[in-house]
């Protein structure tokens, strides 16, 4: 029987900010599905019933726009953090600049999907296919963004959201081709959810490094030689800086 005892380190990994931003996007995802789903098959005009509550979609209706604006400024939110915010949260953990970078891409794709490699990883944070997927994750929410308030500004006779996203449409060759890219993007992030989730759960387990709590407290535990490490990697920066 193998012992899966180690020595382990708590090292405080994501502020309160980077927690609050991702359940708020979490909950706000599940909404903009839920109401998005409505208001592309009104149950009203399914069925050949009478409407006992006439204004009830038109409530779904302001829950989803009200929501999307939660949404959009969250995200604008964690922008802002990804260059204040701690060295896990900073933007040049996303974006795959470094040669180091790759070779950690290519170590978790061998470990991880091809199960080729049992060296475990030695990363506190997002590691690069991690950092990767949210990199492409933030720009379905950009997309989703303009044409949610695209659609949005046909209708709408606020002064502000007609200039700023009515351009959007008409770029995209119409409503309907607008409509379509809006509503294949809801599925992107019902897929990445999905597999987010999976993922989540299996590295809770395997790798136990309570991932599910520290979305929740901020802490992850680590073997104790890893995060020694990076406290050397973080002395040898101070000194060059």
């Amino acid at each position: 029987m193998k012992s899966r005892k180690k020595n382990l380190r708590q090292v405080y990994v994501w502020e309160l900010p980077v927690r609050v931003f991702h359940w708020v996007n979490a909950l706000s995802i599940l909404v903009l599905c839920v109401t998005g789903f409505i208001i592309a098959y009104p149950p009203g005009l399914m069925s050949h019933t009478e409407a006992n509550f006439t204004y009830w979609f038109g409530i779904v209706r302001f829950i989803h726009f009200a929501t999307a604006f939660v949404f959009l400024f969250n995200f604008i939110f964690r922008l802002y953090w990804a260059f204040v915010g701690n060295k896990f949260a900073k933007w040049n953990n996303y974006v795959p600049l470094r040669i180091a970078q790759w070779k950690e891409f290519w170590h978790v794709v061998k470990t991880d999907l091809l199960m080729v490699d049992n060296e475990p990883e030695r990363i506190i944070g997002h590691n690069t296919v991690a950092s990767v997927s949210y990199f492409v994750l933030f720009l379905g929410v950009l997309l989703q963004c303009f044409t949610g308030f695209g659609l949005y500004a046909q209708t709408s006779t606020t002064s502000v959201l007609v200039p700023m996203f009515s351009w959007i449409v008409p770029m995209l060759g119409g409503e309907m081709n607008a409509r379509i890219v809006h509503h294949l993007l809801t599925w992107f992030f019902i897929l990445f959810t999905i597999v987010h989730v999976y993922i989540v759960l299996y590295h809770d387990y395997i790798a136990r490094r309570a991932y599910i709590s520290a979305i929740i407290g901020g802490w992850k535990i680590v073997p104790e030689d890893v995060a020694a490490e990076a406290e050397e990697a973080d002395r040898q920066a101070r000194q060059r800086a």
